[in-house]
This record gives structure tokens, sequence and C-alpha cells, in this order.
């Protein structure tokens, strides 16, 4: 496995061959976790902790704040990390679930690649979590995380182009949803 910031680059710049290279790749899920989904959805609770800490929280989704103390932005950022964490676990647990129904081939650890490289980008944009006021930043985010779903998908999980759309536009039902839960606690808390 490459770097991870290589990765990063490649998953965000050139999805579809990054996709082939994951698919012969052999990776423990142990290694991905460690080297890859850990360090990267750090970075959205650490900046969120700094940003609460500093500026304050956001009341109501507001531009109104109040402040927060050290501990309350470090318990903040251990619950918005491990929502981030088991975010992850649920979705590549759903496609390895939904991937044989599909046509597609159940594979844990193909599942783990899918679900953790299209959750790059909101990892990456965790970093507006450090002031309120950029949240508005990562309205993207979410399309682009379909599209990385859409092209590995069929790529990773083998599933047949003809059901691969269909299997792709569940999982990514799957996901918004998971995305809402976890940004509605990252936004309003």
């Amino acid at each position: 496995m490459e770097t991870m910031v290589g990765r990063v680059k490649d998953i965000l710049f050139a999805p579809r061959a990054t996709f082939k290279e994951v698919d012969s790749e052999f990776t423990k899920s142990g290694v991905l976790w460690g080297r890859y989904i850990l360090p990267l959805a750090t970075i959205g609770p650490l900046a969120g902790a700094i940003g609460r800490f500093v500026f304050g929280k956001r009341v109501g989704g507001t531009s109104l704040t109040e402040s927060m103390s050290l501990t309350g932005a470090v318990i903040w950022a251990l619950i918005a990390l491990v929502l981030a964490l088991v975010s992850v676990f649920v979705l590549s647990k759903i496609i390895g679930v939904l991937a044989p129904g599909f046509g597609g081939q159940r594979n844990d650890v193909q599942a783990l690649k899918v679900a953790a490289y299209s959750s790059t980008p909101a990892w990456l944009a965790g970093i507006f979590n450090l002031h309120g006021r950029f949240l508005i930043l990562s309205i993207l985010v979410p399309i682009y995380m379909a599209y990385l779903l859409y092209l590995g998908i069929p790529i990773l999980m083998k599933a047949p182009q003809d059901r691969a759309m269909g299997f792709t536009a569940v999982v990514i039902i799957a996901a918004a949803v998971l995305f809402l839960l976890t940004s509605t606690y990252t936004i309003f808390s």
C-alpha cells in the first residue's frame, strides 16, 4: 500500500485508476483501519474540538456561539470520531451484504476498501469543522462521495455492469443516511 497522502491524492484526482489498483492489492483490514481510516477520520473531530474550544460552538445551527470547555470539546471529538468510525464500518457491512443480491461478490475487505476510499472527501472536509462558517464549503462532498461509490462498487465488489447502478443507488441511500446522522451531530452539537 502506498503512502496515505499518495492514496488520498489518487482517490481524489484519479479515482477510476486508483480503484483498479486497489482491487488488485492484498490489504488486511487492520492495516486499512490503522494507516488510512483512523488518521483521516480523526481530521474532522480534531478540527471540531479545536474550533469549539477556541471559537465556541454554534447554537442550533445559527451564527450565535457559546463557549465550550476543553473537556467538552474533547468529549465532542471522541463521540464524533466514534461516529465516523462506526459509519464506515456499517457502510462496509451494508456493501458486503448487498453485493451478492446484485450479482457481486461478498468480500468484507473489498467492501471496507469501497467504504473507506469513498469516505475520503468527507474526512478531508472535516477540516471545515474548525469554524462553523466554513461548513457551507462542504456542501458538494456528498456528491463526490456518491461518485466514488459509483466508481468503486463495480470494480471492487465485482458487480455486473447492468446491476451496478442499482447496487450503487441502494448503497448511496444508506451512505446518505449515515452521512446525515453523523453530520447532524457534528454540526448541531
